[in-house]
């Protein structure tokens, strides 16, 4: 059979999701728990793989197995099998054609950034930090040259594999609430680091280093050195990824809120 799950996890104590020899992944206590549960090797596909530090609110995933469990089982089995900063929110069948990587229709993030004088104690690891004040409008205005299908070679990760360049994004926006300014973005498909690199030169306009302009014109360089540095990686959220209706998983495609 094959079984779908949504994945809540706090990056901050792992090298992200995907299993490494050298180090404690998001991946590797997943199947060690259902591994537990199933009595035999479990091998899991992600929506989308996050690096170090980065958290999730609902990654999907999927792995087949032949082991008879109740979803109850998988659920509750698992999760007593997991650290505390680890939680399969739920867990479905799905058939045989579902594919939680090559099946995603559409992705979403969310960045957030502590803006204040003084460095939060409780969220230093839940968000990044700039403490010189953010002008969101103007953030939001450039993030709005975005949208659409484009090149995204300026914000794209010098080690990213991907064939091509060109991504298509759906909705983006950047909010404020109080101390905390928010930059939320669903594509069809992001490129290795694109969220980060793209908060990253949104965060230069914001503090007033540079202007719209100048973003309007790095985007559309399709050159990475002429983008600012990469936002921090505690800052950056997978949210959830969509799907066709027929699956009928039980995802809640929304904007979360947070803190």
């Amino acid at each position: 059979m094959k079984f779908a799950l949504g994945v809540e996890y706090r990056g901050t104590a792992y090298c992200g999701w995907q299993r490494q020899p050298h180090c404690d992944s998001v991946q590797r206590n997943l199947e060690a728990a259902l591994g537990f549960v199933a009595n035999e090797s479990i091998k899991l596909v992600c929506a989308g793989r996050t690096d170090s530090a980065v958290h999730a609110l609902e990654q999907v995933a999927h792995f087949e197995t032949s082991a008879e469990r109740s979803e109850r089982a998988w659920l509750l089995g698992a999760n007593c099998r997991l650290p505390r900063d680890i939680r399969i929110r739920w867990v479905c069948p799905v058939d045989d054609d579902f594919h939680a990587r090559f099946g995603a229709q559409a992705r979403a993030y969310r960045y957030i950034i502590f803006n204040a004088a003084v460095p939060s104690a409780i969220f230093h690891d839940l968000s990044s930090w700039e403490f010189r004040p953010l002008d969101h409008a103007k953030m939001n205005d450039c993030a709005r040259l975005l949208l659409g299908e484009h090149d995204f070679s300026s914000f794209r990760a010098a080690g990213c594999q991907a064939k091509s360049s060109s991504r298509n994004i759906e909705e983006i926006s950047v909010g404020r609430e109080h101390d905390l300014v928010y930059l939320d973005i669903r594509a069809n498909a992001f490129l290795y680091h694109m969220v980060r690199n793209i908060a990253g030169s949104l965060i230069e306009v914001g503090k007033g280093e540079q202007d719209i302009d100048w973003f309007a014109r790095v985007f559309s360089a399709c050159d990475r050195n002429q983008a600012a540095a990469t936002a921090p990686a505690a800052g950056l959220y997978f949210l959830y990824a969509r799907y066709e209706d027929r699956f009928k998983l039980p995802t809640a495609v929304k904007k979360p809120v947070l803190f």
